[in-house]
């Protein structure tokens, strides 16, 4: 067979994502036999994300790591144990299954940041983890952090998704949440911590497609201290979202149309309101537009979202039964798990989806009303 690396086909790949609007959590089975039914838009390589899957520990950081050998291991637990304070760490459970090989060693911690070492930062939580992230991961030979968020995991490895989710065990789990890949990153060589998922905190991003504007991306998210190691644009969509969404306060509205922002002659037919704020956002992250063809799946604390590239040149469908809300490359990955739908659609070029918890709805509610009050006072 001809493997990936001896021919280029891009147009082949597959993504899917299942979410439940009011937080009732499912099996991980469902997103396993979705992702199963596009095994010809795969190429072997690939994986997924699973949120609400540790409500015993939703408190915790949950650190996923790969490491090449128990030295590695050592010096990165000498490194966690000075950081942060250990709550729980183990090996992640996993079946021996002849489709994955070569293993590296696969460990879990559940940890809160040292409360020294945080004073002494003088950083926020969040952004202190992300630096212990960048850390490890660029100072550590052999240690590699590939996932960082709360009461959420990135499972991934060298193998088709389903066979990954069999790998890591996924029908065990339950969550409100789960996205999946399956296919490799175009222009990463092959390991299993360049596998998708790419993830950051609690955002976690597959991708259909390739990125022309990688190279732009790449040079502009490094300047804001982010380190970019895997040579592939979708650990780059990573770093954006969370540069955008946490640190500059965008919301998720407004990251979608940084990404695939309206051309200049589309916004002279927009209301004058709405048209000044594209445009503002147009020129202030001019560097964070995303050229070529794409849609992205992002997996979020309490919330999913999907983009597609403003020409939709990459496949995306949408179907939604009573409180879940299901999305694939195909309509046949969602049929497969749920055939009587309420509705289906595919969204335009450009146009991002928003599904949240009902519940995280009116906590922002809330909050909006709180702030309202505090600037009247």
């Amino acid at each position: 067979m001809v493997r990936e690396g001896t021919f280029r086909n891009i147009s082949g790949c597959a993504i899917s994502g299942i979410f439940s609007k009011s937080g009732r959590r499912f099996s991980g089975k469902l997103i396993m036999d979705s992702i199963a039914t596009m095994r010809e838009r795969s190429n072997g390589l690939g994986g997924g994300a699973a949120y609400g899957i540790y409500p015993e520990y939703k408190d915790y950081y949950a650190f996923h790591i790969f490491y090449d050998s128990e030295a590695a291991k050592e010096e990165c637990e000498k490194f966690l144990d000075r950081h942060f304070e250990i709550i729980s760490l183990s090996k992640i459970p996993t079946r021996k299954i002849p489709q994955i090989t070569d293993a590296p060693l696969i460990w879990r911690y559940f940890m809160a940041p040292s409360p020294v070492k945080l004073a002494e930062s003088n950083l926020d939580e969040r952004e202190y983890v992300v630096r212990c992230v960048f850390r490890i991961n660029s100072t550590i030979d052999g240690a590699y952090v590939f996932s960082s968020g709360k009461n959420m995991g990135v499972f991934k490895a060298v193998g088709y998704p389903e066979d990954v989710g069999r790998f890591y065990r996924l029908e065990e789990y339950e969550g409100y949440c789960f996205t999946a890949h399956g296919r490799y990153p175009t222009n990463t060589p092959g390991w299993w911590g360049g596998a998708h998922p790419f993830a950051l905190l609690d955002y976690s991003v597959v991708h259909n497609g390739e990125i022309s504007s990688y190279d732009t991306n790449r040079r502009t998210i490094e300047m804001y201290g982010y380190k970019c190691m895997l040579k592939t644009d979708t650990e780059v969509i990573a770093y954006m979202i969370d540069y955008l969404h946490r640190k500059k306060k965008l919301t998720l509205n407004e990251v979608g149309t940084v990404f695939a922002a309206p051309f200049w002659s589309s916004m002279e037919n927009m209301p004058e309101q709405e048209r000044e704020q594209v445009e503002f956002l147009r020129n202030a992250f001019e560097s964070f537009l995303i050229n070529g063809p794409f849609s992205i799946i992002v997996g979020f604390e309490g919330g999913i979202m999907a983009l597609n590239d403003r020409l939709k040149l990459r496949s995306m469908v949408i179907g939604e039964k009573d409180d879940m809300v299901y999305i694939a490359s195909e309509e046949a990955a969602i049929r497969i798990v749920q055939n009587d739908l309420d509705r289906v659609w595919s969204p335009g070029g450009g146009e991002p989806v928003i599904k949240t918890i009902e519940k995280v709805k009116t906590m922002e509610k809330i909050r909006t009303i709180e702030e309202g009050m505090l600037q009247c006072v």
